[in-house]
């Protein structure tokens, strides 16, 4: 198993905006090959900057199930407005992939 994970920093007051964004999107994953499972995960507010930690999750069957979904039709329609909003976001999304090593 492969997961996929972006965090993201959102702007104070931006919260609900954001996730609404994510609760709207026509996300494609349900017609890729090897999707698994996603899931949005809303973490601390910082103390000093106010912005809130988010994290996007997907679980796929390999790590090349992955990468073949990246250079997908699906994908490209999936990020088309990816440039939008960009005052909810403080910065870039940092990009993080695990391969599976262990389950129970």
């Amino acid at each position: 198993m492969y997961l996929a994970m972006n965090r993201f920093k959102i702007n104070p007051g931006h919260e609900a905006g954001f996730e609404n964004v994510w609760r709207e999107r026509d996300s494609q994953l349900s017609k890729v090959p090897g999707f698994l499972a996603f899931r949005l995960l809303k973490g601390p507010v910082d103390k000093e900057t106010g912005q809130t930690l988010y994290a996007s999750h997907t679980s796929w069957e390999s790590e090349e199930a992955f990468s073949a979904w990246t250079k997908s039709e699906h994908f490209r329609q999936a990020h088309k407005n990816t440039g939008a909003h960009t005052d909810m976001y403080a910065g870039h999304p940092q990009f993080e992939g695990f391969t599976s090593v262990l389950s129970e």
